[in-house]
């Protein structure tokens, strides 16, 4: 009999006492325990703040992406041995797959943020406040790493998924985490937990494990703590009301499960493309997971004249899915996680009923596929069609967590928003139309009660990850019964783990702390020129201020005839009257150009090419006559990892532009980015 393990403060611990029993929901047989009885979780937490978060404050973002890439990897070649794991869980190669897949993709793509971050242990927010009349005085919000430990409490219904799209985050943010796993599937979770450890990628205390029941774990939060929570909106709802949380003002990320709905537009007819798209989402949504997902489809909302046509069509759909063993490569759904769950849905089910009537599923027997399968934890899709679609209608209250959907129909598309909205907030809703106007509409009405809309029709449906399926680089969460939380979402997800704190002071001494030149700070002199200075050699601050140029009316013209832009302001001064020139004025583009032509050292040198321009802007008319000279000064260093032995070692360096004329006003400003060698190579 297997005996899941937690992972405490370095050591892997057996809970006290029996322990709770494990059932493979495709057999019905018990193969395995697990129990948390007995654990401190005070050393858990103690251990995490004083190891795992010291050992990852000290590493810069650079380094924490790249140690998540490394764990993807690592994960990725031992794939396969979780598929066998997830079997247990009832779910079908497709369903392991969002799970075990889409979950390391996760750290693939929350390690690709290392490009929008800098080699150091915290970042910048926003561009700096100027805060007095002289520059002396400036604002600027910093994140830093919270001294705390995350705690992640997860849902069953995505074991790997559910602790790696989180861990991701907070990992490179800078923060460890303790993993709450729901027991019944921990067993999965822990197979992948034991391969990172084992793996020695992350430092010592960056993770820990609780597999058993989570007893009285989150009274052990502080306020440099955070929590996030995935499952039930009510168990949700009393986790955020404890008076630990409250008290330390713990921040509490809520990821529940939702009334998501899909709507099919006003436009769509059957026999369309459109129509065939949104047959299959719906029935992709029910079926996958055995319909255990946060973001399964829980309502459908047609028109009314289409009401009968969808029934129909997803009857028929729905009566072709194949139920039983997963292992069996005809079978298209599994099982649900237990015969709990499957009582837990039935009895919800017999409440939706009150207000809506009976399309298919609930056949007194179930036509399983496969030798091994016991029927505990089986059950079909039930569609449902409703009758009350008014507020007080319990489709608009009440989640069957698993293959049940109820079909509503509306008469117009504000009506089709009010319904969607009725579900008091959601994770997800989606609207299959071709027409862009009833798609904007929509968008714009259901927003509000939504944390992501998927718009789908005939352009994108080959390539679209479906309704399902939240993305790592955009947030998961929703308002109102949703939770009001943000999950994910690309460089906004590792604020979470972070606290923004304003620092103010002068430019110079911000520019030390940020290590981003902030304007108006002290200017250092390099050795030589910057351009001849490899990546290390560079200091944020220093500065070259370069020889000065006139322009003239022949570069104007010039540069007119070489770029083809011959815009009135540029070539035709009889076309100024009205405008904000008083004569023919310099090209913005020219004015960069010409400033290039002042800073650039053009012999062969550690610069290897010009990587890209940011925040360039035109401040003041460059006119013939004018004198314009250059302050080229190092804003931001940003190290680059080599892709290969044969690549060559270096780094972004970001140089802050100033343009200015002969009366010492700013005409124009830019950052360039420039790839820059390595000493060693």
């Amino acid at each position: 009999m297997q005996k899941i393990q937690n992972y405490i403060a370095g050591h892997w611990i057996s809970g006290d006492g029996d322990g709770q029993p494990l059932v493979h929901a495709i057999s019905g047989e018990v193969f395995g325990t697990v129990s948390s009885i007995g654990l401190d979780f005070q050393s858990m937490f103690d251990y995490g703040r004083q190891v795992g978060n010291k050992n990852l404050r000290k590493m810069t973002f650079q380094q924490r992406a790249l140690m998540l890439k490394s764990l993807a990897l690592y994960l990725f070649e031992r794939k396969e041995k979780y598929y066998d794991v997830s079997y247990k869980t009832g779910a079908t190669r497709m369903d392991s797959w969002v799970d075990i897949e889409g979950g390391i993709g996760n750290l693939f793509a929350n390690a690709s943020l290392r490009r929008k971050l800098p080699d150091q242990p915290f970042t910048v927010d926003g561009e700096y406040a100027p805060l007095s009349k002289g520059g002396s005085f400036i604002g600027q919000h910093i994140l830093v790493p919270k001294l705390g430990v995350a705690l992640h409490i997860n849902a069953f219904n995505f074991p790997v998924w559910g602790m790696l799209e989180k861990i991701a985050v907070n990992l490179l943010a800078g923060m460890p985490a303790i993993v709450k796993p729901a027991a019944i599937t921990s067993f999965l979770t822990e197979a992948v937990f034991r391969d990172i450890i084992e793996s020695k990628i992350l430092p010592e205390g960056a993770l820990q494990l609780v597999t058993g029941s989570a007893h009285n774990l989150i009274d052990f939060v502080r306020e440099q703590d955070v929590v996030t929570f995935t499952g039930s909106a009510e168990t949700g709802r009393k986790l955020k009301a404890n008076p630990n949380i409250i008290d330390h003002a713990v921040p509490f990320n809520m990821e529940a499960d939702s009334l998501n709905c899909c709507i099919l537009g006003e436009d769509v007819k059957q026999g369309s493309p459109e129509f065939d798209i949104f047959i299959k989402e719906v029935r992709r949504e029910m079926i996958t997971k055995a319909g255990q997902k946060c973001t399964a489809i829980r309502r459908i909302i047609v028109p009314e004249a289409m009401v009968d046509n969808v029934s129909e069509a997803l009857k028929d759909a729905l009566s072709k899915v194949v139920i039983g063993d997963t292992k069996e490569k005809e079978v298209k759904m599994g099982s649900l996680v237990g015969k709990g769950q499957v009582e837990e849905v039935l009895s919800k089910v017999s409440i939706l009923l009150k207000d809506a009537d009976l399309v298919c599923g609930m056949s007194p027997h179930i036509n399983l596929f496969g030798e091994k399968v016991k029927g505990d934890a089986f059950m079909e899709p039930i569609l449902l069609k409703a009758r009350n679609t008014g507020s007080d209608s319990s489709i608009h209250e009440v989640e069957a967590f698993g293959p049940v959907s109820t079909i509503i129909g509306y008469n117009d598309l504000e009506e089709a928003v009010d319904l969607a909205n009725k579900g008091k907030g959601s994770l997800v809703s989606s609207i299959v139309t071709y027409d862009d106007t009833i798609a904007t509409e929509y968008a714009l009405g259901a927003a509000p009660y939504h944390g992501r809309i998927l718009i789908l029709n005939r352009d994108c449906a080959k390539e679209s990850t479906g309704h399902g399926s939240p993305m790592p680089l955009l947030i998961h969460g929703g308002p109102g019964r949703a939770g009001g939380g943000e999950e994910m979402g690309g460089l906004r997800g590792i604020k979470h783990y972070m606290q923004r704190c304003a620092v103010q002071g002068s430019p110079t001494t911000l520019t030390e702390i940020t290590q981003v030149y902030q304007p108006g700070g002290k200017y250092k002199e390099p050795a030589k020129h910057p351009f001849r200075l490899h990546f290390e050699e560079l200091t944020v601050g220093d500065t070259l201020i370069t020889h000065k140029r006139t322009i003239t009316e022949a570069d104007i013209i010039n540069f007119a005839n070489v770029s083809w832009d011959h815009f009135y302001a540029h070539t035709d001064v009889t076309s100024l009257d009205g405008t904000i020139f008083t004569e023919r004025v310099a090209h913005g583009y020219f004015v960069l150009s010409a400033a290039a032509g002042l800073f650039v050292d053009p012999g062969k040198g550690p610069v290897l090419l010009n990587y890209g321009l940011e925040e360039c802007r035109f401040l003041k008319p460059v006119y013939a006559g004018m004198t314009i000279g250059v302050k080229l000064t190092v804003k931001e260093k940003i190290n680059q990892e080599k892709k290969s032995e044969e690549d060559i070692s270096k780094g972004i360096v970001k140089y802050y532009v100033e343009i200015y004329d002969e009366v010492n006003e700013t005409v124009a400003v830019a950052t360039i980015l420039t790839m820059v060698k390595k000493l060693n190579d």
